[in-house]
């Protein structure tokens, strides 16, 4: 083709196929190619994920045809015989154990219509109450913490732009230059004041924005951010710091959490974070300076997952909403709480019924008024629906159990290497007498399934997709997927047909989302007053938006909470501390993350070779001075191990980790798969397992060097 027939190839208008920053994107060009657009989060920029996204089209070994597991392996099938005996082994299935003996896995990667017709799928044609999702293990505890003290769960009740001007944001366990580089230009403005206050275990790329002035990298021992926020509580409500006016104006609790924080003076927490008493008290000082009750430029308090994905996770994020409600900020012009939401869809993932206990709207599939409403748009008596499944870690462990599922659907997620002790999900996947997954790629979930399923992606297909701030964007199909490969939507509509499910099963996405705007009317995620055809006006809408009219709100709280009473509702909380903490057989802290190059479980980053070049691969990261104690002086391969389970892959050498401590990325299966030691233990609020840290032990393995020694060299000499 040449350049002036590539120019005159059409483009089209999307957003990448990754993060929750749903950074803008053109698709054009042959072979397709991604070029960044000028957008609000992104402002026209792209990590290298987004650059190479259209490589995700073109990967060698895409599913192209449904895949059915006999004696010798994963073979080709028709649609038809595969559904056909889907839909029969279902049957028989419900027949022989009940409408519980199947259960669905879905994923925060799906789009908002997906979502919706996946809850829907699982309760109307399945019967089955055992749904969950990925989402389970990315934003359950902010969510939950959310919902407690502010009425609604959305990560980000305010434009990210909003971050630009202000004076001061803490950023608790979120390595946004990793996770999301492009998001980074919007803490530009903080940064040239010293505001940025990052909080982290490792000294990561985003704690390094901290260096030369710009801010405070506080560095606490893992599983010790509770503690933190309640020294930083203590300081602000003990020394005068607070918005009083505001706190008697819109919030409820502020006493009872007045007398929870008065043990947490800032030289107990440094006994317990290994934070400095003097560093505590500047950032807590330097917060509210920042807020506008003391004419301040503004101030935010953020977090991710490695204040999250805690047994504690829940009470973290509450300290955290309750520092911010202390100086002021849920609902000001300059100031507010957000929650960093992880995956694509990970916002709208949550909203419309792939939960175990909500239906769509952030509706309860407990109330009776939620459940005549949803029933009522699905046109089914409110009796047909199941009531609340278990979260995502019961729902793993009890699969093939006696009293458990015996199938199980997985869509738009790779369990066997995103869950936690991930031995045993592997196990508990292989005692099934029915496995199906969906997947656009051979992933290590897929390779177990006994029917594997080819679906549509990103740029093959419509629909919408919710950002980390709220704002509802349209996914828009630009090439056509190969002739074999199907849309979710159409699936569930052939599986429900075969099912003699009752209700309507479009498979024109703009169709399933004017159903999913009926069925949210009124919830607390109320999408009423979108649509396909009004998105594609270019309106910047966020949720709430109840009727065609409404222009959206990308501010929340402004005038009230969401709560009965419209105020806010400060949470006392106690830490408990890790599950799996140190001890002698285990002396070591383990916290695992994300790096630039690659994303979640790697199924589709790990099959693009920049990024895999880029990244390197798997490594454990340990201080000089736990390198020495372990002889180890480069790239030699070292096996760390848990009470679950071992890994083995190059050792890192880096002054970015603490000595008592040792970090691993998540992205990699095999020998390198980390969530094989991960906890499973969970928060009791949110069911949110404890990925972020555990007990380990770290051993050389003699005489063998990594395969990526070289290069591991090269940067610890630099």
């Amino acid at each position: 083709m040449t350049h002036d027939q590539v120019a005159q190839v059409p483009t089209t208008d999307s957003h990448c196929p990754y993060c929750a920053l749903q950074c803008a994107q053109r698709l054009g060009g042959h072979p397709v190619a991604a070029e960044p657009r000028d957008f609000p989060t992104n402002r026209g920029g792209l990590c290298q994920k987004g650059w190479t996204s259209g490589d995700l089209l073109r990967t060698p070994d895409r599913l192209t045809q449904p895949l059915r597991r006999t004696a010798d392996g994963l073979v080709p099938t028709t649609w038809d015989d595969a559904l056909d005996d889907i839909a029969a082994r279902v049957q028989a299935l419900r027949a022989a154990h009940g409408p519980d003996a199947v259960a669905v896995f879905g994923g925060g990667g799906l789009t908002n219509e997906k979502a919706y017709q996946l809850g829907k799928f699982a309760r109307l044609a399945l019967r089955t109450r055992l749904v969950d999702y990925n989402g389970r293990f990315c934003m359950a505890s902010a969510a939950a913490a959310a919902n407690r003290s502010l009425g609604v769960d959305r990560g980000l009740p305010f434009p990210l732009i909003d971050l630009d001007d202000a004076d001061a944001v803490l950023l608790l366990g979120s390595n946004l230059a990793d996770t999301m580089p492009p998001s980074v230009q919007h803490l530009a403005g903080p940064r040239s004041r010293g505001g940025l206050v990052v909080v982290d275990p490792r000294r990561s790329a985003t704690a390094r924005l901290c260096d030369d002035g710009a801010g405070t990298h506080l560095q606490p021992l893992p599983g010790t951010d509770l503690v933190l926020l309640l020294g930083l509580l203590h300081v602000v409500l003990g020394e005068g710091l607070a918005d009083v006016t505001y706190l008697d104006e819109r919030v409820d609790g502020v006493e009872d959490v007045r007398r929870s924080v008065a043990a947490w003076w800032p030289e107990r927490v440094e006994t317990v974070t290994g934070v400095p008493a003097g560093q505590l008290r500047s950032v807590a000082h330097r917060l509210a300076d920042a807020s506008p009750h003391r004419g301040g430029r503004g101030a935010y308090v953020l977090t991710g997952r490695g204040a999250e994905q805690h047994v504690d996770g829940t009470d973290t994020v509450s300290a955290a909403i309750s520092l911010a409600l202390a100086l002021g900020l849920p609902g000001a012009r300059r100031g507010g709480y957000g929650a960093l939401t992880g995956q694509g869809n990970g916002q709208g993932g949550r909203e419309h019924g792939q939960k175990a206990d909500q239906l769509p709207g952030y509706r309860s599939i407990e109330d009776p008024a939620d459940r005549a409403h949803v029933a009522a748009v699905w046109g089914v008596d409110p009796e047909l629906l199941p009531r609340s499944g278990v979260p995502a870690v019961q729902l793993l462990s009890s699969l093939g159990a006696e009293d458990g599922p015996r199938g199980l659907f997985v869509h738009g997620s790779n369990v066997v290497v995103s869950a936690p002790r991930a031995g045993g999900v592997r196990d508990r996947l292989a005692s099934l007498d029915l496995l199906v997954v969906c997947d656009v790629v051979p992933s290590e979930t897929a390779l177990l399934a006994d029917y594997v399923l080819p679906v549509t992606q990103w740029a093959e297909e419509e629909g919408t997709m919710t950002s980390l701030e709220g704002r509802v964007l349209r996914r828009r199909r630009h090439v056509d997927p190969p002739a074999l490969v199907r849309d979710e939507l159409w699936i569930w509509s052939e599986l429900a047909r075969r099912l003699n499910a009752p209700g309507t099963w479009s498979t024109d996405a703009s169709v399933v989302f004017d159903e999913l705007a009926r069925a949210s009317a009124g919830g607390r995620a109320d999408y009423a007053g979108l649509s396909h055809a009004r998105l594609d006006t270019g309106e910047a809408l966020h949720w709430p938006c109840p009727d065609p009219d409404h222009p959206g709100t990308p501010r929340l709280f402004t005038d009230r909470f969401a709560t009965p009473s419209g105020r806010a509702r400060m949470v006392a909380v106690r830490p408990v501390g890790p599950d799996d903490d140190v001890h002698a057989d285990a002396p070591l802290h383990l916290v695992t993350g994300r790096l630039l190059a690659h994303y979640q479980s790697g199924a589709q980053t790990r099959r693009v070779p920049a990024l895999c070049d880029a990244a390197g691969g798997p490594h454990v990261e340990l201080h000089p001075s736990l390198a020495a104690r372990l002889g180890l002086d480069g790239a030699e391969l070292v096996r760390v191990t848990s009470a679950r389970g071992s890994m083995v892959a190059p050792a890192r050498i880096t002054r970015d980790v603490r000595p008592d401590t040792v970090f691993v990325p998540f992205h990699f299966a095999g020998d390198s798969l980390v969530n094989a030691l991960t906890n499973d233990a969970t928060d009791p609020v949110s069911g949110m397992p404890e990925f972020k840290v555990c007990a380990v032990r770290v051993e050389r393995i003699a005489d063998e060097v990594g395969p990526s020694a070289a290069r591991v060299l090269q940067e610890v000499e630099s």
